[in-house]
């Protein structure tokens, strides 16, 4: 039954690819879906692409481990940072500019704001570098759930997960990822709550309500506003896991998509709700974790948090709703994983062989570049799963913080403010990158200097702290730099934001 299940479930996503392949008959139809897409299929591609493994089995567990209900507080952050103000500042602004721009991905949108080839090629190798680990990141935390609900060994279900992912990526496109993803919403939102109710259920929770009590008779702690991993560490979750969306090309990609600004409003409440749904379930269903367990489950001989959520799933709930969250999470990752293999893939082709290198390149043989692309993306994703360096939160944080803290602050002030410069937005793309892996640098390779108690502090908080740092102090570097660079010209200006047309309109 639970196998007859999955095939009906991967039947259906691919008879979807077949039916939206002969959609994509270009690379506009291919990336961006012809711009063409309706409010709820853009709500829906938005949210099950925010959301994947990475959320359900990796930061639900770990942080809900470590901060219990407070960890709620990032629920709310995504929801309201990272999902509703997003739509509501972020879409409009980058749908009108990026169809007038004829732009389709973030590098070619720097590169026309900042008259910079340079900066296109710089933006599309930091998508391709450091999207590969955080596809990664997305199949090991599936592959731990298949592993502890079918018995399948790890390294089966990753090659099982790359043949998929492949498959599904050649076969669709934008208008396919866009389509599919309203059916794994759908399949997401019955899931969390099934799962929720589950989990609150069990017998040593004792039901929602009784819940918090029980958190409280283990550590008062797990039930306070800040929890035991401090306010530092929290806010810095917030930030990284809301702020990162605005400056995710994945996440910004979708705006690009949409039909027309009119669709906006109802796309930001229906994003707005499956955001609330499925972060608040994940998050209090990992709270939970510690009336499951007194000690971390060990993996290799180690305490592990990955572990968290599979074996909390398999405990708590009957064999077919198990089947149910597997399917919950598989529907979570291939979004997730044909999101950022589409943009990573259409960035190089686009960006750096088509853009850059080869600029007479056909049309025809680009769209089969990218195609292959998409396999060898997925290769080297199998590659680090199959040999991780650390756990799932640890290589999700640092592709998120050293992308999102790379491209938000030149995005977000190219869109909005016209002074921004060149030379400001370089230096918030360079702070960026360097803030990020300089704190991996000395969280994992420094040693924990017990003279110097700020250095072990800020180690003890991790990647995510360094993520968001890298995501802020950009903020204040890219207007600081531009406001004593030179401007750019009247002209270019104009072109960039419409003024050349409300001249000829006036």
């Amino acid at each position: 039954m639970k196998l007859g299940m999955v095939v009906c479930f991967v039947a259906v996503i691919i008879g979807l690819s077949l039916y939206s392949r002969s959609k994509a008959a270009t690379i506009n139809d291919f990336v961006v879906g012809g711009r063409s897409i309706g409010p709820w299929m853009s709500a829906f591609s938005f949210g099950t692409t925010y959301f994947s493994a990475v959320l359900l089995i990796g930061f639900a567990g770990k942080v809900g481990w470590g901060y219990g209900l407070s960890a709620l507080w990032i629920a709310l952050g995504n929801t309201i940072i990272g999902t509703f103000l997003a739509w509501k500042i972020l879409a409009g602004r980058t749908r009108e500019m990026s169809s007038r721009l004829h732009v389709l991905t973030m590098p070619s949108f720097l590169e026309a704001r900042y008259r910079s080839t340079n900066m296109k090629i710089f933006a599309s190798l930091i998508i391709f570098i450091f999207f590969i680990p955080y596809s990664a990141s997305v199949f090991m935390g599936l592959s731990y759930l298949f592993e502890q609900i079918f018995h399948i060994p790890y390294v089966a279900a990753l090659i099982l997960m790359t043949v998929l992912t492949a498959l599904y990526l050649v076969l669709g496109g934008y208008i396919a990822i866009a389509l599919v993803d309203f059916v794994l919403g759908i399949v997401m939102l019955a899931g969390v709550i099934v799962m929720v109710a589950y989990i609150s259920g069990y017998e040593t929770v004792g039901g929602f309500l009784n819940s918090i009590s029980a958190l409280k008779a283990v550590d008062p702690k797990l039930a306070a506003p800040i929890g035991p991993g401090g306010a530092l560490g929290l806010i810095s979750l917030v930030i990284l896991t809301s702020l990162g969306t605005w400056g995710m090309p994945q996440m910004v990609q979708k705006f690009y998509g949409i039909k027309n600004t009119e669709v906006i409003p109802r796309a930001t409440v229906v994003s707005t709700f499956f955001a609330l749904v499925i972060t608040g379930g994940a998050y209090f269903s990992g709270a939970l974790s510690h009336l499951f367990f007194r000690e971390l489950p060990v993996l290799n001989g180690k305490p592990s948090p990955d572990l968290l959520m599979p074996n909390i799933i398999s405990q708590a709930l009957p064999e077919t709703v198990a089947v149910l969250i597997l399917l919950l999470v598989l529907a979570a990752s291939m979004s997730t994983l044909s999101g950022l293999v589409l943009v990573s893939s259409s960035s190089v082709t686009i960006d750096l062989i088509k853009g850059a290198l080869f600029p007479h390149i056909s049309e025809e043989k680009a769209m089969k570049l990218m195609r292959t692309l998409f396999v060898v993306f997925v290769g080297l994703s199998l590659w680090i799963a199959l040999n991780p360096p650390g756990i799932i939160l640890t290589l999700m944080a640092l592709s998120w913080g050293t992308v999102a803290g790379a491209f938000l602050a030149p995005y977000l002030y190219g869109l909005f403010w016209e002074r921004t410069t060149r030379a400001g937005a370089w230096a918030g793309m360079i702070t960026g990158v360097l803030i990020s892996l300089g704190g991996y640098f000395i969280i994992n390779w420094l040693p924990y200097f017990t003279s110097y108690p700020l250095l072990t502090t800020v180690q003890q908080l991790g990647t995510p702290f360094f993520g968001a740092l890298a995501m802020l102090v950009p903020l204040i570097v890219v207007p600081a730099v531009s406001l004593v660079t030179p401007e750019y010209s009247a002209e270019h200006i104009s072109r960039i934001y419409g003024k050349e047309e409300l001249v000829l309109e006036n």
